[in-house]
């Protein structure tokens, strides 16, 4: 009689729990079934043009990096990169517009550094936090800025541009590709440690504020080294330092702001690199990787890029998350201590 009670009372149970057992089984085949299909659609990725926003005007160093890696992205994955410049706030607006689109990898971000790690610590209410709202796929190349003039500016060196901007009476202006870019950092940073006096006059985007110094419209960049070096090995602007630890190898005879006698300027970790919407299919993220990866080894683009002033890196996701989350501290840092805004 009692074992007749207790197999009844298993069996009730039993009963009781079928149900959610049943759930949870659909729930698992669900998963699995979503990671055949992500898996399936990675084997067959891309089937469709690939959309690369790059949130700066045409001309600057992020666009004069991703057009030829973009070529030879289009060969290696067999479907068209379409570059899409959406300049403006700092590089904020393409940045947004990238997070907003579907993670299903047809939606690349190429940006730089500032707009990652920075912006979220210069904007009080940024529009999208890139460091949220977006996934890492690789930093593809670092390069630092070069402090440029106009050769009919007068001014020879660092030091002089300094005691220009202390002397009376002497309006020193300094443009960038928009407020948070690399070039507007540089130049409130060039304030804070020297304690000088200029006026920064945003563009929209590097290529115009390289057009801007060559015209003598504005006193300085700091342009990023791909977009000054042509102008600078034409003479049509000198090249007063880099902002990096130690002299590029396109520029060795430029000494670095701390040789030029600013202690403590170091910009160094500059870099593009490529992003996509959060969430987008961990397969589809190591395909791109491994096509910048790919893309990067070609021997002309080496060239190009050497040439230009660009450090290869392409390196994983994770060792690009980590950069980003480094960096984003030690900049929130920088910006804190030297009361940087770009509101």
């Amino acid at each position: 009689m009692r074992v007749w009670t207790l197999r009844a009372t298993i069996h009730k149970r039993a009963l009781t729990k079928t149900p959610q057992t049943l759930q949870n089984m659909r729930l698992i085949l669900l998963i699995i079934a979503m990671l055949f299909a992500w898996r399936a659609a990675a084997a067959d990725y891309p089937t469709k043009p690939v959309r690369i926003i790059v949130p700066f005007a045409p001309g600057g160093a992020t666009d004069l990096l991703i057009r030829p890696v973009g070529s030879k992205l289009t060969e290696i994955l067999g479907r068209p990169m379409v570059i899409d410049n959406r300049g403006g706030a700092g590089g904020n607006l393409g940045a947004e517009f990238a997070s907003q689109a579907a993670p299903d990898g047809y939606t690349l971000l190429v940006t730089t550094a500032g707009v990652v790690v920075a912006n979220r610590s210069l904007y009080r209410k940024p529009p999208v936090d890139p460091v949220v709202a977006l996934d890492p796929v690789s930093i593809i190349a670092a390069l630092p800025n070069m402090l440029v003039v106009s050769p009919k500016s007068g001014i020879g060196s660092v030091a002089e541009l300094i005691a220009r901007a202390k002397a009376k009476n002497n309006n020193v202006t300094f443009a960038s590709g928009g407020n948070g870019t690399s070039n507007h950092l540089a130049g409130e940073l060039l304030k804070h440690l020297t304690q000088i006096d200029m006026t920064h006059v945003p563009y929209k985007g590097g290529g115009p504020a390289v057009v801007a110094t060559l015209s003598g419209e504005v006193t300085l960049l700091f342009a990023t080294l791909p977009s000054a070096m042509q102008h600078v090995r034409s003479g049509r602007l000198s090249a007063l330092a880099v902002t990096s630890e130690r002299r590029s190898s396109a520029a060795p005879d430029v000494p670095t702001m701390a040789e030029a006698g600013v202690k403590g300027f170091e910009v160094s970790e500059n870099w593009v690199g490529a992003l996509v919407p959060r969430g987008t299919p961990v397969a589809v993220v190591n395909r791109l990787h491994q096509a910048i990866v790919r893309a990067t080894e070609d021997a002309d683009i080496q060239k190009r890029l050497a040439v230009a002033g660009y450090e290869i890196v392409s390196n994983t996701p994770r060792q690009m998350g980590q950069s980003i989350q480094r960096q984003a501290q030690s900049w929130a840092q920088v910006i804190k201590a030297a009361k940087l805004s770009a509101e």
